[in-house]
């Protein structure tokens, strides 16, 4: 996972608005897209034509003001690839408004998918990833996301498979369960032949948010979590009136769902050092770190 920008809505020197991109399984998400995101793209050596969709969680402006400067770029930049947008509806009229305005030739299709922030469902599916949202609690409908790889074939020990002359031509039916029988009818059992292949990983996005007590209901065993972290304790009532969450809650929530790993950002611009939001969240759960941009994340 690649941080773009980890910073709230007001902008500073040290930190851009939200804006991610996940590799998995040889595809780029990005999740939100903030002013700013096609900068950090530039600064991160993602390229460009490898990003396949984008997320967008919710219509407050840190999350989305850079999108149309993204589509406009790719189109200059010769883009042919269909670029897929995945959001509430009300976003759909607002983009393809600009994209008439600014970008009429763009050279690519930009394909809209209408989701529903109130609702758990999967948006997105292929052979190998999925991904769904995650109703969250903010001022205006929000969804976080959880993109899930899909469980993979196990291994083929070579070195066993080679001493029984197993032909490669029978490969893809050992991966799928099938003993061998040797010429003088042996048996050899399939968990002889294979080894499991590495457990699915999982990325759950969630900002922005209330503290809500029972999301880790959805967010079980998850690898790595992302949780906004806006404010620490001693804003605790800006957080309740803003429907955000301390780096304290951030971390409840990753401890109750028994996350591996919780990273912490959309830090307030009141902060100067987040060091402070990431003690109060390690107390909770110990394994937190804090986004900061360019940052690299093995999920």
């Amino acid at each position: 996972m690649h941080v773009l920008g980890c910073g709230s809505a007001l902008p500073t020197l040290r930190h851009y608005a939200s804006s991610q991109v996940v590799e998995v399984r040889g595809k780029l998400m990005m999740i939100d897209c903030g002013e700013g995101t096609q900068m950090q793209l530039r600064r991160s050596h993602i390229r460009f034509t490898k990003l396949s969709s984008v997320f967008i969680s919710h219509l407050h402006g840190d999350h989305c003001f850079g999108l149309i400067g993204m589509l406009s770029t790719f189109g200059m930049l010769g883009r042919t690839a269909p670029l897929h947008i995945y959001a509430e509806p009300r976003l759909e009229a607002m983009l393809t408004e600009q994209v008439e305005m600014f970008c009429r030739d763009l050279g690519y299709d930009v394909v809209f998918h209408a989701i529903n922030p109130a609702l758990s469902a999967v948006i997105y599916d292929d052979h190998s990833v999925s991904v769904t949202t995650i109703p969250l609690s903010h001022r205006v409908p929000t969804c976080g996301f959880l993109i899930s790889e899909k469980p993979t074939l196990p291994h083929i020990r070579r070195q066993v498979t080679d001493f029984f002359g197993i032909p490669v031509s029978q490969f893809d039916n050992i991966k799928n369960g099938a003993d061998w029988i040797t010429d003088d009818g042996r048996v050899i059992e399939n968990s002889r032949l294979v080894e499991a292949a590495e457990p699915p990983r999982s990325y759950a996005y969630c900002s922005d948010t209330c503290y809500l007590p029972d999301l880790h209901l959805l967010l079980k065993g998850v690898n790595t979590l992302y949780h906004e972290s806006t404010f620490g304790d001693d804003n605790l009532q800006l957080a309740e009136k803003y429907h955000h969450s301390t780096a304290r809650q951030a971390a409840t929530v990753a401890r109750d769902a028994h996350v591996n790993q919780l990273i912490l950002g959309h830090y307030s611009s009141r902060y100067e050092d987040e060091q402070v939001l990431l003690k109060e969240a390690e107390a909770v759960f110990a394994n937190t770190k804090l986004a900061n941009e360019m940052d690299v994340f093995d999920i």
